[in-house]
């Protein structure tokens, strides 16, 4: 094994080692989750060194100039203000979904004009249309961090692959009964994962189009679905109040998670894969062991119906948004809740974590947007304008930009 390179990883905070065995080129990544900007230094160097044989006493000098470089971002301090910078009436027809490729140099929409439309955030200028479907674009996709692949699945039972650059079409994915209502890539982007009303969820080849893989087993819808850090696993959340956890290589189910007494409405690994979290209409949300597929904390709170959930980038936090238009953030160790966001007039369907981790953007019903303090629960900024419930929203990756869409058909670029 021959080190080649080291490269930057911000967030979550971490330093990929590029190397050379039997003539491959080939990846690993040193995941320094627990970094803060008052990190000893030479502790943290003694650690990595005794833990990756490629990182040699000859590059001690250069790693220390990486976490230097890591140290000073995380200690940059968060006061942005975000200002609204572009409304796109995007399409004819409502929204249904946004996303950004991961620099936010651009981002997709969804409508049920049957078409997804790739724009310029920088310019907030149409750069293509995506058409082809005979129905509703529900679920959109970028392969991140590539960014040159979009997926688009629709009501009409099909996923199509595209050029992010030139809009060509690829490939169809069929083999679906009902409506695709989730996609997601693989890290690698070799595959992409599709979830239907037919109670499945298929996998498949990115290079050929062909279908790799069909995961049966739920009794219901699949709403949600999502892969680990590494792609070894996926997980499929249904309307059958449960989730189920594949092995994608085998195609085997591993775990299924049972104990909701609700529709599941969102689930998602932690970066290291080993906790996942899901979030149910039964007003609980759950922590669950993946190793094991055992649940190892059930967190009250929510007087409604829990409609979304995410992790930060660390795994270190959670929150919930829910229907009683509240969103929870807990400490993930302690399981404890650290703060509730209040201050909503409708219920909330969106919420994410910039990737620093320092602030919570929620979407509600009410017509606005919120920006918060996670630690403390106080309402940074409230972004006002939207003419009907705000469904979507997103940071992308340097935590800069925010995009919010909308059911009066528009969405917002903020920064």
């Amino acid at each position: 094994m021959r080190l080649k390179r080291f490269l930057l990883r911000y967030y979550p905070p971490g330093i990929i080692l590029e190397y050379e065995q039997s003539g491959q080129l080939k990846t690993k990544s040193i995941d320094l989750l627990d970094l803060s900007a008052s990190a000893d230094e030479d502790r943290l160097l003694d650690a990595i060194m005794r833990q990756e044989p490629l990182v040699t006493k000859s590059r001690r000098e250069q790693v220390r100039k990486l976490l230097q470089k890591l140290k000073h971002k995380l200690g940059r301090p968060d006061d942005h203000f975000f200002y609204l910078f572009k409304v796109l009436k995007a399409h004819i027809l409502p929204l249904t979904n946004v996303a950004f490729n991961k620099s936010g140099s651009k981002f997709i929409t969804g409508s049920y004009d049957r078409s997804c439309k790739i724009w310029d955030s920088a310019s907030g200028e149409e750069l293509c249309t995506l058409e082809g479907h005979k129905n509703v674009v529900y679920a959109i996709a970028f392969n991140n961090p590539y960014g040159d692949k979009i997926a688009t699945g629709s009501f009409d039972k099909t996923c199509k692959l595209w050029d992010a650059e030139t809009g060509k079409c690829y490939h169809t994915f069929r083999g679906h009964t009902a409506e695709i209502v989730c996609v997601a890539f693989n890290p690698q982007s070799t595959l992409v994962a599709t979830g239907s009303m037919d109670a499945s969820a298929k996998l498949f080849d990115v290079e050929t189009g062909t279908e790799v893989c069909s995961f049966l087993g739920h009794s219901a819808e699949i709403i949600t679905l999502a892969f680990n850090t590494t792609g070894a696993h996926l997980l499929t959340g249904s309307f059958d109040h449960t989730v189920n956890v594949w092995d994608v290589r085998s195609g085997r189910r591993l775990h299924t998670l049972i104990g909701h007494r609700g529709e599941i409405s969102s689930a998602m690994f932690n970066y290291e894969g080993s906790l996942i979290v899901t979030a149910s209409m039964d007003r609980t949300v759950k922590l669950w062991e993946t190793a094991k597929g055992q649940c190892v904390e059930t967190l009250h709170g929510h007087e409604d119906e829990v409609l979304d959930v995410a992790f930060n980038l660390c795994g270190s936090r959670l929150v919930t948004a829910a229907a009683d238009r509240t969103a929870r953030v807990y400490n993930v160790m302690t399981r404890k809740c650290i703060a509730t966001l209040q201050g909503h007039e409708g219920e909330i369907s969106k919420v994410a974590f910039n990737p620093q981790g320092t602030r919570v953007i929620t979407a509600s019903a009410d017509k606005t947007a919120r920006i918060w303090n996670p630690d403390t629960g106080e309402c940074l900024q409230v972004l006002e304008g939207h003419t009907e419930e705000i469904f979507s929203c997103a940071f992308n990756y340097d935590g800069d930009t925010i995009i919010t869409g909308s059911k009066d058909n528009t969405c917002r670029l903020w920064r």
